[in-house]
């Protein structure tokens, strides 16, 4: 029977972003997952009251944070990692992938201080990589598609799926940013979908699908296996690359994309500040 982890969620409404926190309930070692910086466009001001809220509940449950983990670089959120790596002292982590990632935005943004090398992230993380969380591990899934640098982690009975999947009524994650690519996508989930069928998976958005009223995050292989609209069994790669790549032709790109990008491949640190103090971010025009 696989170890447990012991998971707490926190829901972002605003960017429809669950974070975790998660931890080895012999040892009390934890890590978290996919923080949020809390960002009004409007006025450009940022907070750290999610990110407490993390804090906060690990203080709570007497768990020590080893890890700050990134399942990749997000387009919808600005990660809250630095913050929580000051705080905690744990290193930030993200799939090895991360370097493909910052070579296409640091063009993207004309950002000269972007070094493509994985930089300044902690640690960079190979495909079946374990990470040691007491007497647990965490296990690195590359699973590409949705970004190149997308990763997912296994702890026990639960895999922490990142931006491939959401919920089985809502179905599985766009393809269309650079260096998407639905056929990978579909070899990913596969591959996520081949573990057994009790494992939980939790997901890292939920929008509420037409007809459901409350926001979920949690299911399972069996679930997702049996009743996903976009690729529940007998899907085939073909069917599901042309559906989702027609799909992707309409939607519109993410409310925070571009703040969010150039500062989710630092590992969430902000520009450096200009002459006057003030960091700034950029608004590349007609190039995506």
């Amino acid at each position: 029977m696989a170890p447990v982890p012991a998971i707490r969620a926190f829901f972002d409404e605003p960017t429809y972003t669950v974070s975790y926190l998660i931890w080895d309930p012999a040892s009390r070692r934890g890590a978290i997952i996919d923080s949020v910086l809390d960002f009004d466009q409007k006025s450009g001001r940022t907070g750290k009251a999610s990110a407490q809220k993390i804090l906060d509940a690990a203080r709570e449950e007497g768990v020590t944070i080893d890890w700050v983990l990134e399942t990749h670089a997000h387009a919808d959120h600005l990660s809250a990692a630095p913050f929580l790596k000051r705080a905690t002292g744990a290193p930030i982590a993200i799939g090895a992938h991360i370097k493909t990632v910052q070579g296409v935005f640091k063009e993207v943004f004309n950002l000269a201080y972007v070094t493509p090398d994985g930089r300044p992230f902690d640690r960079l993380l190979a495909d079946g990589e374990a990470l040691p969380l007491g007497e647990l591990n965490i296990e690195v899934m590359h699973t590409p598609g949705h970004t190149p640098a997308c990763v997912a982690y296994k702890v026990g009975d639960a895999v922490f799926v990142g931006d491939t999947l959401f919920m089985p009524d809502y179905g599985t994650a766009r393809c269309d940013f650079p260096g998407g690519d639905a056929r990978a996508l579909y070899r990913s989930i596969q591959r996520i979908l081949s573990l057994p069928p009790e494992t939980r998976l939790f997901m890292c958005h939920d929008y509420k699908a037409p007809g459901r009223d409350v926001y979920a995050w949690e299911t399972t292989v069996a679930e997702q296996r049996a009743r996903n609209v976009h690729i529940h069994d007998g899907v085939s790669e073909d069917a599901f690359a042309a559906m989702r790549e027609a799909r992707d032709k309409t939607l519109a790109m993410p409310v925070l994309i571009l703040p969010s990008i150039q500062v989710n491949i630092q590992a969430g640190e902000l520009p450096p500040p200009e002459d006057n103090g003030v960091r700034y971010l950029k608004l590349p025009l007609d190039a995506l």
